[in-house]
């Protein structure tokens, strides 16, 4: 996933664009980048890698140096951005987040038209600089983005830089949101609404899928009317999105409490205390416990002040390790106790099982694991979120394979919870992560806890639907 933030203002706005953009770093591992334009400097950039540091670290030095009243930021799972561009349309900067599924046919007509990619994406084709490339077909900003989504196949959002404006491209499905905030003489564009509170925005406008909006200090004018079809991604209120932020108007962490709450309506099982599994997890485990009316506890604590993101460092040793040094495990909650865990998602299961095994070494009697969604049985076409994983890696791959003993097996009847596939692949999985009973949230009770109709939201990581346009 990746995340950005713009800001347009009567005065200066980087510290702005700086600290509303750092709110974004959940959503990003590997680059990020802020532009900014002002009449003396013109157009203003920097990138840095986030593979070995923080975002305030990287950028702290820069925003003395820069100035505008206007510009955006972004946080970046994939390559390095804002492109800043010279075209027919002007000059201009842009920030995407998007997966091109078809980005080896996009390379292709360029090169067959003798176009060039700049090196800026580790050998291969940068997504960002490519959406430039297809904006700069267009006579406007309008039909430049028109092309995007005509000729995209995946997923693209973006803020595009102008001399006096940004201007906010929502996905043509709405995979990933876009809203802007208000505060006095100044307007803003982002991804997640927790960035808003503290710079005193408040929301004004959430866009709709395909929507097209021009922003200045003055206000914002739609440029393009939003399309009827939406598919949200839900994983947004499941894992990826901050708590207090809104999309569609609907509040994350409220989701997930509702989501927990779910859980624990069709759940039996008896225990000592309820936990979440840091820092997703927690939201989950308090709707668990106030609909059961059993002690929401803390067996876990995370500890951040010097340790990483688990994702961050480059080998997949060091990854282990830092995700197991963090979570500190406290033996006199643990020990001859039941616990009921809840986390947002089994995907490989790898630190799960690091944690279940902590959790027998310290003594625990019961290992309960609830989980907020359903298993992820397709990996995700549209984002990046399961961009370099196989499909053998999932936890419900290996299961099935172990099931079956053969590898490419249709997932479809191992998704549906009336087939007795499912149960099979669930204890399969159970008996992997050595858990003493484990259970899944239903695709209907988290589309219920959402509060969107099914169809305004893509499921395809657990049902294997989705609009593939």
């Amino acid at each position: 996933m990746s995340g950005f933030f713009g800001s347009i203002s009567k005065s200066d706005c980087v510290s702005e664009v700086f600290y509303g953009t750092d709110y974004h770093s959940h959503l990003g591992t590997k680059r990020a980048g802020m532009a900014f334009y002002s009449k003396e400097k013109g157009f203003q950039s920097a990138i840095h890698s986030l593979e070995d540091g923080y975002f305030r670290n990287k950028f702290e030095n820069d925003i003395a140096n820069f100035s505008g009243n206007s510009g955006i930021g972004v946080i970046s799972d994939t390559e390095a951005q804002p492109m800043v561009v010279t075209s027919h349309l002007g000059r201009f900067a842009v920030v995407t987040i998007s997966k091109i599924v078809n980005i080896d046919e996009l390379e292709e007509r360029y090169t067959k038209q003798h176009r060039t990619f700049s090196e800026t994406s580790q050998g291969g084709i940068n997504q960002t600089e490519l959406i430039a490339m297809l904006i700069a077909e267009g006579n406007d900003f309008v039909a430049g983005i028109e092309n995007v989504y005509n000729r995209v196949k995946g997923s693209c959002s973006m803020l595009i830089l102008t001399e006096d404006s940004i201007i906010a491209a929502r996905d043509k499905l709405g995979r990933t949101p876009i809203v802007i905030g208000k505060k006095e003489n100044a307007f803003t564009a982002a991804f997640e609404t927790c960035s808003f509170p503290n710079l005193n925005y408040e929301i004004d406008k959430f866009l709709g899928p395909g929507e097209i909006v021009k922003i200045t200090s003055d206000g914002h004018k739609q440029l393009r009317k939003p399309d009827e079809k939406l598919q949200i991604c839900s994983f947004l209120w499941v894992y990826y999105g901050y708590p207090p932020s809104f999309y569609e108007n609907i509040n994350v962490d409220e989701t997930r409490y509702c989501c927990g709450a779910e859980l624990a309506k069709k759940d039996r099982v008896e225990a000592d205390f309820i936990a979440g599994i840091p820092d997703s997890g927690i939201g989950h485990a308090m709707g668990y416990s106030n609909e059961k009316r059993i002690p929401l506890k803390r067996p876990y604590s995370k500890y951040t002040p010097t340790w990483p993101r688990s994702f961050m460092p480059q080998s997949q040793n060091m990854r282990d390790l830092v995700a197991k040094m963090k979570l500190i495990p406290n033996s006199s909650l643990i020990k001859d106790k039941r616990g009921i865990f809840l986390d947002d998602s089994i995907v490989r299961g790898t630190q799960l099982k690091d944690n279940v095994k902590d959790l027998h070494e310290a003594g625990i009697k019961e290992v309960h694991m609830r989980i907020a969604c359903p298993p992820l049985t397709f990996p995700c076409e549209f984002l990046n979120f399961s961009r370099s994983r196989s499909n053998l890696d999932l936890a419900t791959h290996k299961a099935v394979k172990q099931l079956e003993g053969k590898e490419n097996v249709d997932m479809k009847e191992y998704s549906d919870t009336n087939n007795g596939k499912y149960e099979a692949m669930v204890e399969q999985i159970r008996k992997n992560l050595d858990l003493t009973s484990l259970k899944f949230q239903k695709l209907e009770d988290l589309v219920k806890a959402i509060g969107l109709p099914k169809e305004k939201l893509c499921t395809h990581c657990w049902d294997g639907s989705g609009y593939f346009e």
